[in-house]
């Protein structure tokens, strides 16, 4: 079995800086967490195809950078722009050109920073992409993010099969008592 095929998440394959988020979920009622070693960490790595060592320092500075990410997203931008723009100290883009044409590449001074810029980067992509379509699941037990690329823009769970569908049971079992 791959080590992807191994993630425990309910939900994968959002932008990279909010799947970073979605590192932490609820099962049951109990907080989870991938991201307690360095196990977790080669999981999220593998699932996003980040090449970076899923070593101690690695992991710490991505719990560094999911929790800037977090109160970013969860908090206000306001509160969260400092801590993320702390994470991004560690790298920068770099201008390139290649046998395709003009391009660009992300440096860093310390590859352990890797993972943790890249998301913080993409955070930046999706707030000047369409800020607007962040979100968090409406389902008051959730916590995972996800980006709504729905057309008209609506979407409100994070999967309709899990929260989605347990949310309308929950409205359909109170009219029934209702009644």
């Amino acid at each position: 079995m791959s080590v992807a095929a191994r993630d425990p998440r309910p939900l994968t394959g959002e932008p990279l800086s909010l799947d970073l988020l979605n590192t932490r979920w609820m099962h049951e009622g109990v907080a989870q967490d991938l991201l307690t070693d360095t196990d977790g960490l080669a999981v999220w790595l593998a699932a996003n195809a980040l090449d970076f060592a899923a070593d101690e320092a690695t992991l710490r500075h991505a719990l560094t950078a999911r929790d800037a990410l977090r109160a970013a997203v969860d908090g206000s931008l306001a509160e969260g722009a400092g801590r993320v723009d702390a994470v991004l100290a560690h790298g920068r883009i770099r201008a390139t050109l290649t046998a395709e044409g003009p391009g660009e590449a992300a440096e860093f001074r310390d590859p352990s920073w890797g993972p943790a810029w890249l998301a913080a980067r993409d955070y930046l992509e999706l707030l000047d992409t369409a800020p607007d379509r962040i979100r968090r699941c409406a389902h008051e037990a959730c916590v995972l993010h996800f980006f709504d690329t729905s057309r008209n823009g609506t979407r409100r769970w994070c999967s309709m099969a899990a929260c989605g569908n347990r949310a309308k049971a929950s409205r359909h079992y109170a009219r029934t008592r209702e009644g």
